[in-house]
């Protein structure tokens, strides 16, 4: 079993490497993304709240998002482990992940934090921008998302690095090179790290 988290800002190939992460390991990569798309499209309570929310250009409240992500991890094909990416994002989603596994008597094997140089990563979603004729990805934009995502997202790296669950990765270069330096640093902290095995 292999349970988890993998972070990092807008830019980083976080999505890409999460699901050859999860395809390696054999385990679901679960994103609130799909899981809004999914609940969405099935027209579940929880898709329904979520689609108000979203249609309206607001961010899901985590009292929804929270609903979610625990029906997904009760999910079968989770029940052997899982890769969660873009959650948690706050200091409250992480309690509530950590209350979702305690009842279950589950616990995080690690959380995985991609870098990356801020220009690099400018750079690099400004060029996806211009493929995908994002109008709307300006630099600024994209800066401020970035400031946004350290904002949010360092206090969650310092938590889990007190609970010594995070591994740090350069995620610039080569993608196979950064899949195998991911892979690499998560088996060295699963056979450090007895605990949830």
């Amino acid at each position: 079993m292999t349970r988890l988290v993998i972070l990092g800002p807008p830019g980083a190939g976080k999505g890409t490497q999460a699901a050859r992460i999860a395809a390696e390991l054999n385990i679901p990569a679960i994103s609130t993304g799909e899981i809004f798309r999914s609940n969405v499209a099935q027209g579940t309570e929880l898709g329904k709240r979520a689609q108000q929310y979203m249609e309206a250009g607001e961010y899901v409240p985590d009292e929804v998002t929270n609903l979610m992500v625990d029906a997904r991890l009760q999910a079968p094909d989770a029940a052997e482990g899982f890769l969660l990416d873009g959650y948690p994002r706050t200091a409250d989603q992480v309690v509530e992940l950590d209350k979702m596994l305690s009842s279950r008597g589950l616990g995080l094997d690690a959380v995985v934090e991609l870098t990356a140089d801020t220009d690099e990563v400018v750079a690099r979603l400004l060029n996806r921008a211009t493929e995908q004729g994002r109008a709307d990805d300006t630099e600024p934009v994209i800066r401020r998302r970035l400031e946004v995502y350290a904002e949010q997202t360092a206090p969650l790296a310092a938590a889990y690095r007190e609970r010594g669950l995070l591994v740090q990765v350069d995620g610039m270069g080569d993608i196979d090179e950064i899949t195998e330096r991911l892979l690499a640093a998560i088996r060295d902290a699963l056979t450090d790290d007895p605990v949830g095995a």
